[in-house]
């Protein structure tokens, strides 16, 4: 077989709609794995996701001998990545942020942006090219995939991180408006966090849409996120009469409503008045 034929077998274990076994990595280097995204992407984009990084993930950053941080599939522009460390880098001393992408085309592109260590843009996929991230940002990379293949590309991902690092992955909207991400650390995923401008929503639910792939299709009824939704929708409704004070007001209000029902939040209680809401995946994951 040749070395090309190979790969293609390889990359077609992690591509959409394959069932294919989780591949193995050539010996001695890592192959990139994946497809390429659409490569789309705005700027301020995935804004909210950096601000929840910036207040709940500096120390974790801090506290590693090496706070090294991997974009995964930044896409045609690196404009996302540079936001990212012009958000953190004041914060964590020495802080690396490696951007990867599938398509060598689109790294090429960047190579104007790199400046290493502080920043640089490499060939990789969901092996992370060998790395050893404390933190891993991957937005908007696996709505391509089937379930069993985005799973396969957590389990990939994880099996590369470094000690006591974590897997940020989520989707958001073209204009990052509505956000929704799992935190996985080696052993698993940990929590689930929705995030909205809270004045574009007819109701919590609305959020549905942007689930993280291993989600998004439990949302019908008699699955744990399915409930969680529906819950929220009720508690948002509940706060109907705080609407007058704003919507951040009956986000709030919802969120602690939420609370109330027993829901396992966690975090910050500051992070409800920026339109976020985090659970943990015990109570939201598929049945």
């Amino acid at each position: 077989m040749s070395e090309a034929s190979s790969d293609h077998k390889r990359r077609a274990s992690l591509s959409p709609q394959t069932g294919g076994k989780a591949p193995r990595l050539a010996a001695g280097r890592a192959r990139a794995l994946g497809l390429p995204t659409r490569g789309t992407t705005n700027a301020n984009r995935l804004r909210r996701v950096d601000r929840w990084l910036l207040a709940t993930q500096v120390p974790r950053l801090k506290d590693s001998a090496r706070p090294l941080l991997v974009d995964l599939g930044y896409g045609s522009s690196a404009v996302t990545t540079l936001e990212l460390v012009d958000r953190l880098s004041p914060e964590v001393d020495g802080l690396e942020v490696v951007g990867l992408e599938i398509d060598p085309e689109r790294v090429s592109a960047v190579a104007a942006e790199r400046d290493p260590p502080r920043v640089d843009f490499r060939l990789g996929g969901f092996e992370l090219a060998g790395l050893q991230p404390v933190l891993v940002r991957a937005f908007n990379v696996l709505r391509q995939y089937d379930e069993e293949s985005g799973a396969r590309a957590w389990d990939t991902m994880r099996a590369a991180l470094g000690p006591g690092g974590v897997i940020v992955e989520g989707t958001c909207d073209e204009w990052g408006r509505r956000s929704a991400w799992v935190v996985l650390d080696a052993d698993g995923p940990l929590t689930l966090t929705l995030s909205a401008r809270t004045s574009d929503l007819e109701a919590p639910s609305d959020l549905a849409e942007r689930l993280p792939k291993a989600l998004i299709h439990h949302n019908v009824p008699g699955q744990p996120v399915h409930e969680f939704l529906q819950a929220f929708d009720r508690a948002w409704a509940a706060a109907a009469g705080l609407a007058a004070f704003g919507p951040r007001q009956r986000w709030v209000a919802a969120v602690e409503g939420l609370a109330g029902q027993g829901w396992p939040l966690v975090g910050s209680t500051r992070r409800w008045r920026h339109g976020e809401v985090t659970v943990r995946w015990s109570a939201v994951a598929p049945v």
